[in-house]
């Protein structure tokens, strides 16, 4: 049975953790269940046990589910009430209509010298805004997301300041307990293949006492991170 909370503890029984789980648990703390644009689900067995959970903002979907959740009733959920996109590992299936990519993680830690470079914890967004490659993203409501989730430490943003000028920047887009969601990670292309990103990701991971995971493009950047201690752990899908 597939319901929709009222309370943010009625996720605390489950116990799956991955990179959906984190994303959607991070969304119930920073809005909880009082908004219509954010709205959170979970899928029970006849034990009241949870299987699944859900999080909607706007029309975009994010499932996490166990190895006992019932993907037939799931796949109708999704196609009964529509959907802008469905993120969910390979184990589920709507139709072929999908992108997919690598999910990567560590736990690991790695500091990398950056004398020639300093880090800022609180970057301005506009200025982080302007050097990432947000495609038709509108400024206002990403920024209003994104420091709506920061200030309920729920998100982080970094950049990499040389010279005065952020040359790359990072944030954590997601963060629940000890884990966190990498994400966003650009540096400007005139300073690109000279270790700054590097050495902002290696900085960001230090913040992050547990796991940090991302999710990678296909064949994109899987060097990059395997050497600063990520490891190739499954496959996401966004269902369109």
């Amino acid at each position: 049975m597939i319901k929709r909370i009222e309370d943010t503890s009625e996720f605390s029984d489950y116990k799956q953790k991955d990179i959906y789980s984190i994303r959607i648990k991070s969304l119930l703390k920073a809005y909880g269940t009082g908004y219509d644009f954010a709205v959170f689900y979970k899928q029970t067995d006849e034990n009241n046990n949870i299987t699944a959970v859900i999080s909607r903002l706007d029309g975009d979907y994010t499932l996490s589910a166990n190895d006992t959740a019932d993907c037939d009733e799931l796949k109708n959920f999704f196609i009964t009430l529509g959907y802008g996109s469905v993120l969910s590992d390979d184990r589920f299936y709507i139709n072929d209509n999908f992108d997919s990519g690598a999910v990567m993680s560590t736990a690991k830690k790695t500091e990398l010298h950056r004398s020639y470079a300093t880090l800022d914890c609180y970057p301005r967004l506009m200025d982080l805004f302007n050097i990432e490659d947000y495609d038709k993203v509108d400024f206002e409501s990403w920024y209003v997301d994104l420091s709506h989730r920061i200030r309920h430490s729920c998100s982080r943003a970094y950049a990499l300041n040389f010279g005065g000028e952020m040359v790359s920047s990072g944030i954590f887009s997601s963060i629940w307990e000890n884990d966190a969601i990498l994400s966003s990670v650009r540096t400007v292309p005139e300073y690109r293949n000279l270790g700054y990103g590097s050495v902002l990701v290696s900085e960001m991971m230090c913040d992050i006492k547990g796991t940090v995971y991302l999710m990678r493009e296909k064949n994109k950047n899987e060097q990059f991170y395997k050497r600063l201690g990520f490891e190739n752990i499954g496959t996401w899908r966004m269902f369109k």
